[in-house]
């Protein structure tokens, strides 16, 4: 019998303790040559229409925190990114995110989503933020353990 995790609550609850007006969780999936991600989560969103969002590795927040492993910060969307590049980061424009924070969430030595916090109005996320987002992504995320190395 497998239990299935419930991962809109995690994130619901992720998204409380922090604070953030939206969380969510992107996933990697198979596709017909490689494989795309796609945001299959969220707490406080607006709407579904982030579930439509598919990014190709290295494409997208998720796309690059995904091929890094780093965190990616953007802490003022209307000061950080010019108006001709926002079609790089549509969650923002979906979700209408002002400030944003994603970090890698590693499952057995390998990237295996994405974890992204943000806020629509003044806040902003800031670097001390983002490394207490990661501390919770490195505690693992329902079925992904957070491990980043395999000891043997």
């Amino acid at each position: 019998m497998t239990n299935k995790v419930d991962y809109d609550h995690e994130l619901h609850r992720i998204r409380k303790d922090l604070g953030y007006d939206f969380m969510s969780l992107a996933l990697a999936e198979p596709a017909e040559y490689d494989y795309v991600i796609r945001w299959k989560y969220a707490s406080g969103n607006t709407g579904e229409r982030y579930k439509r969002i598919v990014l190709q590795s290295g494409r997208g927040i998720a796309g690059i925190v995904f091929k890094t492993g780093k965190p990616f910060l953007i802490s003022s969307v209307q000061e950080d990114v010019k108006p001709d590049y926002l079609f790089n980061y549509p969650i923002t424009k979906m979700e209408n995110l002002n400030s944003i924070g994603a970090v890698p969430v590693w499952n057995d030595a390998r990237v295996a989503g994405v974890l992204l916090g943000g806020f629509r109005d003044g806040r902003r996320v800031t670097a001390e933020m983002l490394l207490v987002l990661e501390a919770v992504a490195r505690k693992g995320i329902g079925e992904l353990n957070g491990k980043e190395l395999l000891l043997s």
